[in-house]
Order: C-alpha cells, then structure tokens, then sequence
C-alpha cells in the first residue's frame, strides 16, 4: 500500500516475540487478516495481538497509545486496547512495536449495519465520554486544525478522482462545508479516526473501539465522521441529537468526512479495496444526504 512500507511475516514476530518477551514464546503466532493502513496486525496466542507498524509514522503511535490508553480506558464505555508490552527494533525490523490484547468483535460492513439506531446512541456516548476527559497534557490530535488546512490536499484528492465520482458535487460539498463557522470553543479529548474498520461489534452492539493512533485533542467535529460510514439517514439524527452537533460542527464534521474519504479512495482506489469501498460509500452518503 506504501512505497516505503516494511514487509513482515510471522517468522519475524515469532522471532521478535521470542527475543524481547520469552514469557509468551511458546504461543502460535497467526497473520490477521486486515484492511489496515497503519499495522500489520498478527494474533499471538488466543488473547493478545502483535502490531507491527508498516512505516515509520505508524510507529510514533506506539509510544501515543502506550501513556494515554491506560488513563483513558478506565472513562470509556466500550473496551480499548491498552498495551500489554512496548517492543524494540530487532531482527530487522526498524522500529518499535507493540502487543495489545485481543477485543472480539467484527467490523461493521459499510451499507449493511443491523440497528444502526443503536450503534447511533453507543457510537454517540463513546464520543461524549472521550469529550468529557479532562485534556490537560495531551498530545494534539492528528486530524485537528480548522478544514481550511486541508483545502489543497482536498481539491488535489477531487483532481485525480475525475471519472470516478461526480466531481463537481463533491467539490461543491467540500466548499459548503468550508463557508462552516470554525470552532471557536477549547480543543476537546477526540478519537480522530472513528472509522469501520477501528469499530468492533458483537450482535450488532459496540463493544471496542481501536486503533488510538491518531488520539489527541481538536475539535469535536472531527469524530463525527462515523455518522457517514455506518450510519442510516435516520440514524444520523439520533447520532447528532445525542452528541450535542449544532449546524456549524454537523457541516464541518461532514467536511471532515468528506475530504478523508476523497483523500483515501484517490490513494488506495488500486492497492485496498477495502478502504477504497468505505471511502465510496461515505462520498455516495454525503452527496445524497446533505442536511
């Protein structure tokens, strides 16, 4: 998927594992299957995962979620992966590495969520709650500034999908949601990356939410973007009614989700189907449901 992404294998984390925490040696290593753009996730035994970074920027996450996820855990609804073990580079491998433990649960498929009135509500009191932790110290969220920011990259992303989307309706999407107000109030706790595939569900409830790379403090809009990836029309009211979203933050959250989803089908429209099918399915949602 990357031009400088470092390939792993499961001799590798057997090896790693082996070398820097003999405790869990003995355990079966087994590659997960994952439409992840950051980590090369392997299961060790029947309750931990290995995450390996793909490159270099996913590696500063490491150190991100190791001091903040065991703070935040305890103040969440739903379960969050807090590190069990920082690795170091070894074996070949640049960089340092982490293992988690395993949350059951599935990724929700885009355009076919059962409940998604409920998911809406649990979605809506994870947001709120991470709102509500106290940010002093915390680190900036990768995805924070006002959308302005990403004007370029944006029109850059409408560019190269020419022929692929409307790309007249979706540029007069993003500038709709640009004339937005900014936010004008302090920068709040956000998960930044509130999507399908960091969402995990059993019998249609949410019960984790992972991947914390992107974690820090913005602003609120920034974590509405799941109102466009797995939610209903009619779920989105609920959704917004119970976050609080007046119209400013409900059209820069759109904005946000938009020019992510843009960003993301021009990049991996050939080398991830899976996210190229999200990044679809939100542009489709947002131009057909712009209230």
């Amino acid at each position: 998927m990357h031009a400088d992404e470092v390939e792993t294998d499961v001799a590798l984390v057997r090896r790693l594992v082996a070398g820097q925490f003999p405790r869990w040696a003995g355990l079966p290593v087994t590659a997960v299957e994952s439409a992840g753009t950051v980590n090369a996730v392997y299961r060790l035994g029947t309750d931990m995962t290995v995450r390996l970074p793909r490159v270099e920027a996913g590696a500063r996450d490491v150190g991100r979620e190791g001091r903040w996820l065991p703070r935040l855990a305890p103040l969440l609804p739903v379960s969050v992966p807090v590190p069990l073990g920082r690795g170091e580079p070894a074996e070949g491998y640049p960089w340092v590495w982490s293992v988690h433990p395993w949350l059951d649960g599935e990724n929700p498929v885009v355009g076919a969520v059962p409940g998604t009135t409920r998911l809406a509500e649990e979605l809506a009191a994870f947001v709120t709650a991470l709102r509500r932790v106290d940010p002093t110290g915390a680190p900036t969220a990768y995805r924070h500034g006002p959308l302005k920011t990403r004007d370029t990259a944006t029109r850059d992303a409408v560019g190269l999908l020419s022929g692929v989307i409307d790309t007249g309706a979706a540029t007069a999407a993003w500038e709709e949601a640009l004339s937005a107000p900014t936010w004008q109030g302090p920068p709040v706790w956000v998960h930044a990356d509130l999507s399908p595939g960091n969402v995990l569900l059993t019998g249609g409830r949410l019960t984790a939410v992972i991947d914390f790379g992107c974690m820090g403090t913005g602003e609120p809009a920034v974590d509405l973007i799941p109102a466009w990836s797995l939610l209903t029309a009619d779920a989105r009211d609920v959704f917004r009614a119970a976050v609080d979203a007046d119209d400013a933050t409900w059209a820069r959250g759109r904005g946000w989700a938009l020019s992510i989803a843009l960003s993301e089908l021009s990049y991996y429209r050939v080398t991830n189907p899976v996210m190229a099918a999200i990044a679809r399915h939100v542009i489709h949602e947002i131009l057909t449901d712009r209230r």
